[in-house]
């Protein structure tokens, strides 16, 4: 009997370790068949996360994202205990026991394989489903299982289990390209993971497993149910209470997507970067973790994008309500879910709400959005909204509501400081804005549009347009070089120019259509007067202008070499005018507009580090010796100077400081100074008369307006800020009578300083040695004579001081030009 229980025991023994045998040779056989197709899984520990582009602001607040996959990557240390928990819970809970491969587990999962002939993959361990995510193809077959195990062991050699949960919980697609924990509670909450709850950190722990069913976006039911399941892991295992459990039940479950936590609306700049970058380094540019540090101010950006949109509004207004963006028709008894879906083709432009009226009353509306929900439209804010008329005016006054909106037309609405809600329109006029640094030209603030995603065209640094009378002060500072002063008499009057780069007769006028005879040249900027600055220009010739213009940064081929240049034909971008009036605003120095910073790698590690060139006064001799002069001029361009060292340079056998990294200086301070000067004498009384709402006597500029007020611009500064502001069509047409630089340009720069210079102290400059102030008469631009009543001071670089009052004077070069053409002066 003992002999018979003795041999099955024996057997059953021998059959089990023969089979232990059979599998331990098996496996080794397979692993040495397959160990060519494994891959180098020491390779993981550098393993480059696709991680997205960032741009961001120089204070550090994030402008955008680039890149199919979105992904923050989180060390060990820096992902919530919960959430280590939650995915444990749902995916692996004795992950912290096993050696990588959960073998009960696995033969379960090979048994019921073989049962249903199913090949699912069944029995998976953190690991495993991390080797088949990094290294292995979505194939389903024993061969591809065998590879996984392998390869999972040989991660659990490489890695401890906290680096393989991290990289885990960070490679792993979680639906809605979302990648990884961080992204996830990105996307679907629009959290960072430290500030998830548990019902939310359980939903993300949910979809693991099946992440593009499972996410809350795709099916918020399965991600109900899903949730459920990862709670009740959670309370089997005592990583939560009941009481916790419970309450994590009956929360609600969000299904909405979530952009990027973006702080700083800058989506032109943002395309700069991105552009920039991708021409750097490819498809790269987007994947490998680059961070780039931008020279964008987030106040100043915030106060840009709010100047234009609210002058663009302002303007658009001013021509009148040209009707709804649609209609529709509402069944009655409509509610929210109807009036939501009448709504669905129409997005925010500019941060204008799409709304569907839905009531009207005698004097006033309601109007429903999705975001704002119901709101009431008062008298005031319908009562702007008149018939737009051929002649750029609009209609007779409104009586009631119903005479501008009824049910079912879908309005834009905007809410005022106020709290009051006014129907708006997105305007058909755009714009741009730009404000630089004029010290090294770092684009503080840049906005191409009324609305990036509505247009991304960016008019700020694409759009070519004239810049009409805004580009007289680069020819009045031409001017000055050549010996005209501020006080230099010049006839505003009517003349008929024969040039054979124009065609035909060429008669300019005035925007006013008036004349005012014999004026000073200061007097001619600060009126705008074009038959002045024609005269100026014809007295300097075409060919020295636009030589002279090129130092402000102007390419040759965009100056036109003819008296029209006088009037501000060159075709010019937002840009280019903001680095030209750099020179103005820093006292000569040429500076070049850049708007990266930083580049920094996933590594940490700088890549790019801007290093512009500064303007800097007190870094060069402000004035040559004397003698060192040409034609009387003070020419700091043409003057012999050779580098001595990195930290000085020699100027006529003399030494003087200069740091390495000086902007070349293309005025002289004198010159810088009288054209400054002048400019803020157009702000003090000429045509930006209304920037005086700032109550500062530190800033400067000009107005600019084109042929029939296709364009209207201004730019303006201090020593601290240039900003420049355009408004047009993008297809050219006049912007309605009255429409001048003034009025439709100059109140967004008015807006934009009003925030930027804030608690910023006056800035006054020094005049540079080498001036003279004395006084003069204000009718004949000479040397007053005692008593004169009409005696004014006025500022001349020294050595081309007025002759006295008894004296005929005549302009530089008036010999030569009444030979050419007696009309001119």
């Amino acid at each position: 009997m003992r002999r018979y229980l003795k041999s099955p025991l024996r057997l059953i023994i021998a059959g089990v370790l023969g089979a232990t045998g059979a599998a331990v040779l098996g496996l080794a056989g397979a692993y040495q068949y397959l160990h060519p197709a494994l891959p180098d899984v020491s390779a993981i520990k550098d393993i480059r996360l696709q991680v997205p582009l960032r741009v961001f602001s120089r204070d550090g607040r994030l402008i955008a994202q680039f890149g199919e996959q979105r992904r923050i990557p989180l060390s060990f240390a820096a992902i919530p205990g919960q959430m280590v928990n939650a995915v444990l819970a749902a995916e692996d809970d004795n992950f912290f026991q096993h050696g990588g491969v959960d073998y009960p587990g696995l033969a379960r999962a090979v048994i019921a394989n073989l049962v249903s002939g199913n090949k699912s993959e069944g029995g998976s361990t953190i690991t495993m489903q991390l080797a088949r995510g990094v290294f292995l193809s979505p194939e389903k077959s024993y061969r591809r299982k065998l590879v996984e195990i392998f390869t999972t062991l040989r991660i659990e050699q490489e890695l401890s289990k906290q680096e393989i949960l991290a990289l885990y919980m960070n490679k792993m697609f979680l639906g809605q390209r979302a990648y990884g924990i961080g992204a996830a509670a990105e996307v679907y909450y629009g959290k960072s993971v430290d500030q998830l709850n548990l019902p939310e950190i359980a939903v993300i722990a949910g979809t693991f497993r099946l992440p593009s069913r499972d996410n809350p976006v795709a099916n918020a039911e399965l991600a109900r149910q899903r949730r459920a399941y990862v709670l009740r892991r959670m309370r089997e295992k005592e990583f939560i209470t009941q009481a916790e459990y419970e309450a994590a039940l009956k929360a609600p479950v969000e299904s909405k997507l979530h952009g990027p936590a973006v702080e700083v609306e800058a989506p032109y700049i943002a395309e700069m970067v991105r552009a920039d970058l991708f021409n750097r380094l490819g498809a790269d540019a987007y994947t490998a973790g680059y961070e780039v540090i931008t020279t964008v101010d987030s106040r100043l950006q915030h106060a840009a994008v709010k100047a234009l949109r609210g002058a663009l509004l302002e303007y658009d207004q001013r021509h009148g309500y040209r009707g709804p963006a649609g209609r529709v028709t509402l069944p009655s008894g409509a509610r929210e879910k109807e009036w939501s879906q009448a709504l669905e083709e129409y997005a925010v432009r500019g941060g204008l709400e799409p709304a569907v009226v839905v009531a009207t009353e005698e004097k006033s509306a309601v109007a429903y959005a999705r975001g704002s929900g119901r709101v009431n439209l008062g008298w005031t804010g319908l009562s702007w909204a008149r018939a737009p008329l051929p002649d750029g005016s609009v209609g007779p006054q409104l009586q009631r509501a119903a005479d501008v909106v009824a049910v079912g037309d879908i309005i834009y609405i905007a809410q005022e400081v106020s709290g009051n809600w006014r129907m708006v329109q997105v305007p058909e006029a755009q714009g741009a804005f730009v404000a630089l640094d004029p010290q090294d030209g770092g684009i503080a603030a840049l906005t191409g549009g009324f609305d990036y995603f509505a247009s991304n065209y960016n008019r700020a640094v694409q759009a070519k347009r004239q810049p009409g009378s805004s580009f007289k002060p680069f020819l009045y500072s031409a001017a000055l070089d050549q010996g005209f002063t501020p006080a230099s008499i010049v006839n505003d009057a009517p003349l008929v120019i024969e040039d054979p780069t124009l065609e035909g007769s060429w008669r300019p006028q005035n925007n006013t259509r008036e004349f005012r005879g014999p004026m000073r040249l200061r007097e001619a900027l600060v009126r705008s007067r074009n038959l002045v600055s024609i005269r100026v220009m014809n007295s300097l010739g075409p060919a020295y202008a636009t030589q002279f213009i090129q130092r402000f940064g102007f390419p040759e081929n965009t100056l036109p070499r003819n008296l029209s240049l006088a009037l501000g034909t060159a075709q010019v971008s937002p840009l280019e005018m903001a680095s030209a009036y750099s020179v103005f605003a820093n006292g000569g120095f040429r500076v070049e507009p850049y708007f990266i910073q930083r580049i920094v790698a996933a590594n940490g590690k700088v890549e790019f580090e801007a290093e512009p060139k500064f303007a800097c006064a007190d870094c060069v001799q402000p004035t040559p010796p004397a003698g060192e002069t040409e034609g009387g001029v003070t020419n700091l361009i043409d003057a012999p100077i050779t580098t001595a060292t990195n930290d000085e340079t020699r100027w006529g056998g003399r030494t003087y400081l200069q740091e390495k990294s000086l902007a070349p200086q293309v005025l002289s301070p004198q010159n810088d100074y009288l054209i400054t000067d002048m400019m803020a004498d157009v702000v003090k009384r000429g045509t930006a008369v209304r920037a005086l709402q700032l109550k500062r006597g530190d800033i400067a500029g000009k107005t600019g307006t084109t042929n029939d007020r296709r364009d209207a611009w201004f730019c303006g500064f201090n020593s601290s800020l240039v900003g420049t502001a355009w408004v047009g069509f993008d297809q050219e047409r006049s912007l309605g009578p009255g429409e001048e630089g003034s009025r439709t340009a100059l109140p967004m720069w008015i807006y934009f300083m009003s925030e930027a210079l804030k608690g910023v102290p006056e800035q006054k400059r020094t005049p540079p040695p080498g001036l003279v102030s004395m006084r003069i008469s204000a009718d004949t631009g000479l040397a007053a004579r005692p008593g004169d009543p009409n005696a004014i001071f006025e500022t001349f670089m020294a050595g081309h001081l007025p002759p006295q009052a008894e004296v005929d004077s005549a302009l530089p070069g008036d010999d030569q030009e009444e030979k050419k053409d007696d009309s001119l002066f």
